[in-house]
């Protein structure tokens, strides 16, 4: 019995609020149960200094925790005067998820950047983010297509969509919170795309080795998982 009494393909309950932001070009706030995401893109007229008049654009990502999303009060990482090994780990995976499903030459010279702000957390927060991240790009492209700088079908070549599944008490799981994250005894995050293509996955036993039979029903509960998701999201922005 997972702690939660969900079953072990149930994801918890998805929801994604759009326009949220009052200045953002695009904003999302996504809810996997008591993970609480805002996503917001930013547009500008602009690339890095690498790309320039490469004839392309760029969309890259920022993530971060507020210092109430966890139990204890974290400290900003600004505070520090540095971001942490795992803040970089992540905001760098929502980059490529996201530029993976992204035509850059269609987008022209330009660059959007995508904020992942934890509220609450309560596991699976880079899952969440990448998936109402594709929100919040979704809305921004809307927005410049609004305003004749680009056609959404031409830059956004598909969705793109993160689950965790994991092992927890012997049993193979989908979309794992705080407690069983905690206790896994494998932990696997796994991105893909809407036509089913795999963008990521990352997995790490925590105790005993997996075993590829293991890893295959993982799979099998991610595909799952992602389909439903995609479709909330197609759902979201109908």
């Amino acid at each position: 019995m997972r702690p939660s009494g969900r079953k072990t393909d149930q994801m918890r309950a998805v929801s994604f609020e759009r326009g949220v932001s009052k200045h953002a070009e695009g904003s999302c706030l996504v809810k996997f149960g008591d993970t609480h995401v805002l996503c917001t893109a930013s547009l500008e007229e602009r690339v890095p200094p690498w790309l320039r008049n490469g004839g392309k654009g760029w969309v890259t990502a920022e993530y971060g925790m507020l210092p109430r999303s966890t139990g204890d009060r974290m400290r900003r990482e600004a505070t520090s005067g540095k971001q942490g090994g795992r803040t970089l780990e992540i905001q760098r995976l929502i980059g490529r998820s996201l530029r993976a499903v992204v035509d850059l030459p269609a987008l022209g010279e330009r660059q959007i950047t995508v904020d992942c702000d934890v509220i609450q957390a309560d596991g699976g927060t880079r899952t969440a983010a990448i998936t109402g991240a594709w929100i919040a790009l979704h809305d921004c492209l809307k927005w410049m297509e609004e305003r004749s700088m680009v056609k959404v079908e031409r830059v956004l070549k598909d969705h793109v969509a993160a689950v965790s599944c994991g092992i927890f008490a012997g049993q193979a799981v989908t979309d794992l919170d705080y407690l069983e994250d905690s206790s896994a005894e494998t932990d696997a995050n796994f991105v893909m795309t809407g036509t089913g293509g795999i963008v990521e996955i990352q997995g790490t036993a925590e105790g005993e080795p997996f075993t590829e039979e293991q890893l295959g029903q993982l799979m099998g509960l991610a595909k799952a998982a992602i389909n439903d998701l995609v479709a909330l999201q197609k759902s979201a922005v109908a």
